[in-house]
């Protein structure tokens, strides 16, 4: 694959970078094989989280026989906290066997709650200045899900680098946030360029993406002919054909009525479900294992059955998504995931 400049970082990336989540669900050989795969077909930034799992154990087994240098390995760490920040970056360096971790992100700053306290006193972003200074990450990052926190914490000028969701239907990035990532000279990692698993044409996605200069798409990869597909579409680049194009906005409008964006604008909710968990239980389970998706949407799909139908989601929700409808819909598809272990 050919290498891009990743803004300030100064780093040398591949034009696609490895998305961690995945491998959860294989064994430790069979994940070892993909991630091994896919740096031998070029790929030298891979992209996890302290909260998947076992992939960054199953990263830095994979890794270790090749030289550190080569590869840009970037992780995140939940805690809002320096102290959490702390423990969780130890782990990190633990489980990846690394000195050191060249892009470290505050996982999901998506609230104003959790931004004030990751960068307020005792906040995280305490931990990630002296994790700096101490050579233990070589870039600060964070990620989001909110474009409105996103743009805030990208302009306090502490961040190098962001990792927002963006696809051919969640594209609202392109508006403002992707033209100041480079006002900024701050690297963009593109998260779910395939929706999260719910687009499912690999090179309509991609395809789409390539018209972006400076940011880095990061698809989770479970297979070795997932990346092997995304690696020959990045081979022979060539732009939207007209069939393409017509596809996009076909799915584009069978998609934006029920596609939850999850900026959580409809909470709170006066019956405490989660909404946003409910709406993109598909994305989970095709990437999660049965366990941690019982375990993590389980619970969300209890609460909304008790829905009242109150409708002050659908007020609040910016892109006007019939939330009380939706939420039997997902209940249903769940009660058939549970007996099936597929989602319909």
């Amino acid at each position: 694959m050919q290498r891009v400049r990743f803004g300030k970082t100064g780093l040398s990336v591949s034009e696609v970078a490895f998305g961690g989540i995945p491998i959860m669900r294989l064994d430790r050989a069979g994940a070892v094989t993909v991630v091994r795969s896919a740096i031998d077909l070029g790929v030298n930034f891979i992209d996890t989280a302290h909260g998947y799992g076992d992939s960054e154990e199953k990263i830095g087994e994979a890794i270790r026989d090749y030289p550190r240098a080569d590869l840009v390995i970037a992780s995140k760490a939940p805690a809002a906290d320096k102290a959490g920040f702390r423990r969780q970056l130890e782990t990190t360096l633990e489980r990846l066997g690394t000195d050191y971790v060249d892009i470290y992100q505050h996982h999901g700053v998506s609230t104003p709650e959790k931004m004030a306290q990751v960068l307020g006193p005792g906040g995280a972003y305490e931990g990630m200045v002296e994790a700096v200074e101490q050579g233990l990450v070589r870039h600060p990052a964070f990620s989001s899900h909110s474009l409105p926190i996103a743009e805030k914490m990208m302009l306090t000028g502490k961040y190098e680098v962001t990792q927002i969701p963006f696809n051919f239907v969640d594209d609202a990035a392109a508006e403002r946030i992707i033209p100041l990532a480079r006002e900024l000279d701050m690297g963009f990692i593109c998260m779910k360029p395939l929706g999260g698993g719910l687009l499912e044409t690999a090179g309509i996605c991609f395809r789409f993406l390539m018209q972006f200069d400076g940011i880095v798409p990061d698809p989770g990869i479970e297979k070795i002919s997932e990346i092997e597909e995304i690696v020959a579409l990045y081979a022979d680049r060539r732009p939207l054909d007209a069939e393409e194009r017509r596809r996009i906005e076909e799915l584009r409008n069978e998609l934006g009525a029920s596609w939850c964006h999850r900026c959580d604008y409809c909470q709170p909710c006066p019956q405490e479900i989660s909404i946003s968990s409910v709406l993109t239980a598909k994305s989970i389970a095709k990437r999660m294992p049965f366990e941690r998706i019982e375990g993590w949407v389980g619970p969300a799909m209890e609460k909304a059955a008790e829905c009242t139908e109150c409708r002050d989601c659908v007020s609040r929700c910016p892109y006007d998504l019939e939330i009380p409808e939706l939420l039997k819909i997902q209940r249903g598809k769940w009660e058939t995931f549970l007996e099936t272990r597929v989602w319909a």
